[in-house]
Parts: structure tokens; C-alpha cells; sequence
């Protein structure tokens, strides 16, 4: 008995059809989770460069300004635009060979990425501090 021959032209493009859509998904979602790891790196970054600066001033009040004014720099020159900003500083401990710590809390927009199901915005946090130099003094 001859079989009967099944006929499979056109299933190639069936499935590739069905496919694509899937495909495009989990690399928009790849991509999404990429950028996303980034922003926390630079906000972890922003904090670092934002205990720096504070570390480097001569007051306690000088140093929350800096600290704000090199976490802005750090995350504006990156590209990562905050919905909000917030920049903690704790110097209770500004003193010659004390630390300065510092805490950056940036909002972002996940607007881009809402076809995915992502929340519309996500504070992404860094924290980082620095020693005062023992050997300088303080105003």
C-alpha cells in the first residue's frame, strides 16, 4: 500500500509566522532589562562620584551641594533622565578622617517599554560614602 505524501509546502512560513511575533517579545524584553541594569549601575555611580565631591568640601552644608550637583552631573551626562532626584547626605560624621555617605534615589520612566507589562515608573537606588581626608581641616 502507498502511503499517502503529506504536502508541507508553505508550514516553514506557518511557523515562522507564528514565531516572530514571540521572538521580537523576548528581545524587546532583553533589551529592557538591559537598559534597566545600566541605569542602576549609573545610579550606583552617581552615588559614588556624589560621596567624592562631598568628601572633598570643607562643610557640612557644602557638602549636601555638592553631593546633589555631582549626582545631577553624573546621571544627566549619562543619559538617564530622572522623573525625580533625591540625594541624601549624611555627615554626621564630617570630620577629619570621618565619612561622608551618601544615598541617590532616581525615578525613572519605563513609559517606552509599557507594551511589555512594565511598571510606568521605577526609583532605582545607589548608596556609596568617602573618607575625609585626616589631614586637612574643616571649616
Amino acid at each position: 500500500m502507498a502511503g499517502f505524501a503529506r504536502d508541507e509546502r508553505g508550514s516553514a512560513a506557518v511557523e515562522l509566522v507564528l514565531l516572530v511575533p514571540l521572538l521580537v517579545l523576548v528581545l524587546l524584553l532583553v533589551v529592557a532589562l538591559g537598559r534597566f541594569a545600566s541605569a542602576r549601575g549609573l545610579v550606583d555611580d552617581a552615588a559614588h562620584q556624589a560621596a567624592r565631591a562631598a568628601s572633598l568640601t570643607r562643610s557640612a552644608t557644602a557638602a549636601e551641594q555638592a553631593a546633589y550637583q555631582a549626582a545631577h552631573a553624573a546621571l544627566d551626562g549619562a543619559g538617564v533622565t530622572c522623573t525625580s532626584l533625591v540625594v541624601s547626605v549624611d555627615t554626621g560624621g564630617f570630620a577629619p578622617g570621618g565619612r561622608v555617605r551618601v544615598a541617590v534615589a532616581c525615578t525613572v520612566s519605563l513609559a517606552e517599554m509599557g507594551a511589555l507589562g512594565l511598571p510606568g515608573h521605577r526609583t532605582l537606588q545607589g548608596e556609596a560614602s568617602s573618607v575625609l581626608d585626616v589631614h586637612r581641616g574643616v571649616a
